[in-house]
């Protein structure tokens, strides 16, 4: 059977995955999102919670979200800690480590190499940073987290990624023309921009975004909020 995968852009680095009929909820980040007024919380209900580092506007909306759909979270060992002392119960969380590769009821999610900083919101080491490669069937698909340009992404060039997930804002992450650098280390031509527009340190000139990628023949997505996108 074909595989049947979409993703929903929830605002910043927040996406809802749909891999044949389970929800992996990327960085939660919602609430506190002064551009996802229009998203309504309360109906999110993932299976899964997925989570690249601790920083809040990547775990804002995680316990709340977590306790209304009983999903199980996955993060990378000092994270996961943090995790359960918001109340996520034990049997909920999911911790593992660079190079390791989950195999779960949707696929495969194997940790890879991010380049930046890491700690939970109320201070507390959070240990690296993170990416994932989800292999759901034929396809693969890059989540690179909050990271700047980094040759370690050369590892993933002979993978044959489909989409790969890019930060393009700059400031706290690499920029559009290192995100472009980006797709030729990684070997990819379709890409969903994240981590751009929210707060004043990451906003971009959409246009020139566009351009960049154009003329380096990369094709870039700059998703609406809330829209979704087959993959």
């Amino acid at each position: 059977m074909a595989n049947q995968i979409s993703v929903r852009y929830l605002g910043h680095a927040c996406f809802e995955f749909n891999f044949n009929g389970t929800k992996v909820l990327m960085d939660p980040f919602v609430t506190y999102n002064p551009l996802a007024k229009h998203i309504d919380v309360s109906e999110l209900k993932p299976d899964y919670i997925i989570l690249s580092h601790a920083h809040q506007d990547h775990v804002a909306d995680l316990a709340n979200i977590q306790a209304q759909s009983d999903a199980t979270v996955a993060a990378i060992v000092e994270t996961a800690a943090w995790v359960r002392k918001q109340g996520v119960p034990d049997e909920k969380v999911i911790e593992f480590n660079f190079g390791g590769t989950l195999t779960l009821p949707f696929g495969k999610v194997k940790m890879v190499y991010a380049l930046h900083t890491n700690s939970t919101p109320d201070g507390a080491y959070g240990g690296a940073p993170c990416g994932f490669v989800f292999v759901i069937g034929d396809k693969k698909i890059y989540f690179a987290g909050d990271t700047a340009l980094t040759l370690e992404m050369k590892l993933l060039e002979d993978l044959n990624l489909d989409w790969a997930f890019l930060p393009i804002g700059g400031h706290y992450t690499m920029d559009m023309y290192d995100a472009v650098k980006a797709t030729d280390f990684i070997n990819c031509k379709n890409i969903i921009g994240m981590h751009y527009d929210t707060f004043s340190p990451v906003k971009i000139d959409n246009a020139e975004a566009k351009k960049v990628f154009a003329e380096a023949n990369i094709n870039l997505n700059l998703l609406e909020l809330g829209s979704s996108i087959d993959l």
